[in-house]
């Protein structure tokens, strides 16, 4: 279900940062969500596109969001940035969390630049409760770290850990000194650009973490070379009709060309908001949303990216 609220105050949070506190206009409270959520916000221009809550989950009078300006996105940062000013309103969804926060006696966080958002909201989270975790915040320099002298003046400060690109090398994340062997105890969880993000997590492979404990979220899907793909076709299980998908097609583009319409968000197999049940064919997964271990289950796909390395994929639609 939408929402509509409005933008109570937007507040520039470091270099290229600002953020936006959401809420009603009567005040009255925002449906509830846990650390990791995520929104949908419908932003000037027809663009829908997700951003993290990262404000304290035990306030429901507000989300607050940040947004990164980038010139070379697909436009939502930058209208975000230019068009949406304090007083607006503006229409979101319901808060959604594929990003969750799971017990573990220990939690071990690392934030990528603007991924900090979803992270934040962990650590105000675990420190609510008195769990034992630490926060490694990585980023080119202290003018673009947002909600510096906010975390500074939390409670828990001390488990934070800077890591600036252009500081002393000591200070640099070092992930052999930082990410343990093995411990069934442990969760980690990671957030930012793709690279960061692999970085992360190809390490933490590395030691023989098992995936079930290393979670990501991803804000862009990775570039992925198109230049070989191939016609395929999907069939329609319910009605047994089939329609080909052309190299330079998605498998949403065609279903909505043949008046199927699919849930979509953001396009680039990150939100999971499109996922479909495949009934029979091979997945040729092209997302940044499930596991490894789920796409080799091969029972569901993105169709806003992902395509076929079979002839014909049947979908449960």
């Amino acid at each position: 279900m939408d929402l509509h609220v409005k933008v109570l105050r937007k507040k520039q949070e470091a270099e290229g940062i600002a953020s936006f506190e959401l809420g009603r206009a009567d005040g009255k409270p925002l449906p509830a969500f846990s650390a990791g959520s995520h929104i949908d916000v419908h932003v000037p221009g027809g663009l829908v596109r997700q951003y993290s809550l990262c404000n304290d989950t035990s306030n429901s009078s507000v989300y607050r969001i940040a947004v990164l300006r980038d010139a070379a996105s697909r436009g939502g940062s930058v209208a975000m940035h230019d068009k949406v000013h304090e007083g607006d309103e503006i229409t979101i969804s319901e808060p959604r969390n594929h990003f969750t926060l799971v017990h573990a006696v220990r939690t071990i966080l690392f934030a990528g630049g603007i991924g900090i958002t979803p992270l934040l909201s962990m650590a105000q989270r675990l420190a609510a409760v008195g769990a034992d975790f630490e926060l490694h915040y990585c980023n080119r320099s202290r003018p673009r770290t947002a909600f510096f002298d906010e975390i500074a003046a939390s409670p828990f400060a001390d488990k934070v850990h800077y890591h600036f690109d252009d500081g002393p090398q000591e200070q640099k994340l070092q992930l052999a000194h930082v990410i343990p062997p093995v411990d069934a105890q442990t969760h980690i969880y990671t957030c930012g650009p793709a690279g960061f993000i692999q970085h992360v997590t190809g390490w933490a492979k590395g030691y023989g973490w098992p995936s079930a404990q290393v979670h990501v979220e991803y804000f862009a899907a990775a570039v992925v070379d198109t230049s070989e793909d191939k016609a395929f076709d999907v069939q329609i299980a319910s009605s047994g009709k089939r329609y080909t998908v052309g190299a330079k097609e998605t498998v949403i583009q065609v279903l909505a060309a043949n008046g199927i319409d699919v849930l979509t968000s953001c396009e680039q197999g990150v939100c999971g908001t499109c996922i479909t049940r495949v009934l029979e064919g091979e997945c040729d997964h092209r997302d940044m949303y499930f596991t490894d271990d789920e796409k080799a289950k091969n029972d569901q796909f993105t169709p806003c990216c992902s395509r076929a390395k079979s002839a014909l994929l049947v979908l449960d639609l």
